[in-house]
């Protein structure tokens, strides 16, 4: 019994420093993206699944970057 629960805790860790380095991945992106945003303008163009038409969205930054 204690053995089933030391291999389910240890699964259960590994799940977790999974997430946790999806989750900086994540975060890496997104930051790299807001920094693009902030310095010139973006497009994204997205295709709608149901109606097959391409949708797109331009982002434009107002601010400036601080060092």
């Amino acid at each position: 019994m204690a053995d089933e629960q030391a291999k389910e805790i240890d699964r259960l860790t590994k799940r977790m420093d999974l997430l946790d380095q999806r989750l900086d991945n994540i975060d890496t992106m997104v930051t790299a993206v807001a920094e693009r945003i902030m310095s010139q303008p973006i497009s994204l163009v997205v295709t709608c699944p149901h109606c097959r038409k391409n949708i797109e969205v331009a982002l434009i930054g107002s601010g400036k970057l601080t060092k």
